[in-house]
């Protein structure tokens, strides 16, 4: 058994930038879980700085001088920030709280709704049966609601923090867009010279993480405001909460739309109730998540990600269940470098005895 373990040893780190490499992922991952927290403005700095660094690259291919044009995307970046915070998030909040005040209404709709099963269907499910389920329904439905608020209670952040991330965020922006080839000279005088795995590493996965984050935060943004003004033409109910909804969705692949379909279809049903509405509004939705799949996606990430199906959602849910919403937001990219790292890892090729 330890001649299996040291024979292993010896070809995955047998060279001295694998046991580099290995001390760094391992340093990374102690920082992250244990000081996530602390590091989330400079974690989310680096998210927008990503999104906003193709806006910098393109002005500065047009002649505009850096500097000028690092002012220019952060200015942008100021107003758009300022209306999410002043404009939309009020509105959300509202159709949130007008939302959850019509659920227990909603949920005695449903009750009544139910309790005809077994007049209609005595042979499936007894009156006995029903109301028992639907007592352990409500218990739970109400457990759920408490944690949901205790957690929300417990969650939300302070004024004084609240006010560290409105200056602390913009400042370390402007930062690093303005000084980045300052920040990675000086990371890179940190790393050994002769470091070909690490920069084969580095520049498929710079180029592919600012690529997705870039695509996806476009993706979120046109597939949310398509899915609002459809919305808000069909005359539905909580359009704008909805429709973010919808675009927060593509974050999650393959179980964002379905999971999303169920409020958009409550809501439909309890303002219309079953009717042409009803249809239209699941058929436009339908169409929307359609051309976000094969129109949008496509030419957004040119970049193709090369991952099975199965390795996709299980990196939701590993990254999701480490990290919450950014863990699923980069899970794609994050499973990318798992496979690069496999891929470039350095290995000693050891000699083959039935060769010999």
């Amino acid at each position: 058994m330890w001649k299996v373990l040291g024979t292993w040893v010896d070809r995955y780190f047998g060279e001295e930038e694998a046991v580099l490499l290995a001390l760094m992922l391992v340093i990374a991952l102690i920082v992250m879980v244990t000081f996530g927290q602390i590091l989330a403005p400079f974690v989310a700095a680096i998210i927008f700085a990503f999104l906003l660094q193709g806006g910098v690259n393109r002005l500065v291919r047009w002649r505009v001088p850096r500097l000028v044009a690092v002012v220019l995307v952060f200015l942008l970046f100021v107003g758009v920030f300022l209306t999410i915070l002043i404009v939309v998030l009020p509105l959300i909040g509202r159709q949130a709280a007008n939302l959850a005040s019509e659920i227990p209404d909603m949920i005695r709709h449903w009750q009544s709704v139910l309790l005809l099963l077994p007049e209609e269907y005595p042979h499936l499910i007894s009156e006995s049966q029903l109301k028992e389920l639907l007592g352990q329904a409500s218990k739970e439905v109400a457990s759920m609601a408490e944690r949901l608020v205790s957690f929300s209670f417990s969650t939300f952040p302070s004024l004084v923090i609240m006010m560290v991330y409105l200056v602390l965020v913009p400042l370390l922006v402007f930062f690093m867009l303005k000084d980045k080839d300052e920040l990675l000279d000086l990371l890179a005088s940190m790393l050994p010279q002769e470091r070909p795995v690490m920069w084969r590493i580095w520049h498929e996965m710079n180029l592919q993480m600012a690529n997705y984050v870039r695509g996806k935060a476009i993706e979120i943004l046109v597939v949310g405001l398509v899915s609002y003004v459809f919305f808000l033409f069909m005359g539905l109910q909580y359009a704008a909460l909805l429709g973010l909804l919808v675009g927060l969705s593509v974050v999650i692949p393959y179980i964002g739309a379905m999971i999303v379909t169920f409020p958009i279809a409550a809501v439909g049903y309890f303002q219309w109730g079953f009717g042409s509405e009803l249809l239209w509004l699941m058929v436009g939705y339908g169409i929307i998540q359609a051309l976000d799949g094969n129109v949008l996606v496509p030419l957004l990430f040119s970049e193709a990600v090369n991952l099975h199906p199965i390795a996709i959602i299980l990196a939701v849910l590993v990254f999701g269940g480490l990290w919450g919403f950014w863990g699923v937001f980069f899970a794609i990219p994050l499973a990318t470098l798992v496979k690069a790292l496999y891929n470039a890892w350095p290995r000693t090729d050891l000699p083959n005895p039935l060769s010999e």
